[in-house]
Formats: structure tokens, sequence, C-alpha cells
């Protein structure tokens, strides 16, 4: 039989700084390992904020950048609020109604990647 567990996107970077500010500072992700075939060679890393991973890899072999990762979160409102305090001027992003009823927080990172923070719309009574 077979079992499934976690998925978990891979994200193309180029710029660890970059990377850094938007997911760990920005974001609130915190890094759970780094790696590093030698010191010279592209960073290849884990960030985690609750239940959702993320890999972000400086390989190009890897992915490619300008992926979206659609991300079902309960508290998209709350998400908003909390970024709203945080200071990072390249993004000032808004909640929305999804065309499929939905709340949707859209955000990309600076190397074209769509994170798309969705919260269902509440089952009808």
């Amino acid at each position: 039989m077979t079992t499934f567990h976690a998925t978990i996107p891979l994200l193309r970077i180029f710029d660890i700084a970059k990377a850094r500010a938007f997911y760990l500072d920005y974001l609130g992700f915190r890094v759970d390992w780094e790696h590093r075939f030698a010191p010279d060679l592209p960073l290849y890393m884990q960030v985690t904020r609750g239940a959702l991973t993320l890999h972000l890899t400086e390989h190009h072999g890897d992915c490619c950048p300008g992926a979206a990762v659609f991300i079902q979160t309960d508290g998209v409102d709350a998400l908003h609020a909390e970024l709203a305090t945080r200071d990072y001027p390249w993004l000032r992003p808004s909640v929305e109604v999804a065309a499929w009823g939905d709340r949707l927080l859209k955000l990309t990172d600076p190397f074209g990647n769509r994170l798309l923070f969705n919260e269902p719309e509440p089952a009808a009574p």
C-alpha cells in the first residue's frame, strides 16, 4: 500500500539576503537546516512556519523560478494584519475574494514565485 506524506514545494532563489528578508523577516518562517556541498556552492535550505514547509534552492537544476504554491490556510485576515506590521517595502498585499468565493492573499517573492494563501469559504449550514 502506498502512503503519501507532506508535500514540500521547491522554490528557486537567487539571492540569499533577499530570500531571508522575505521568508524569515517578512513571512516569519524559521530555518530548519541549510546545506551546501562546499562553502562556495549554491545553498539549499528548508524553512518552516507551522505546518507549512518550503525548500529554497539556489541550484539551477532543481526547479524554475516563477512557481505558484497554493496554500490552504485558516486566518488569512490575521496573516494579512501581521504582515502589515512588518517593514517590507516591496509588497503591500491585500486580501481579496477569489472567483470561487474563498478569501485569498497573494504574495510574490523577490524571485517571481507566488504564494497563494487561500482560506475556504465557510460551508453553508
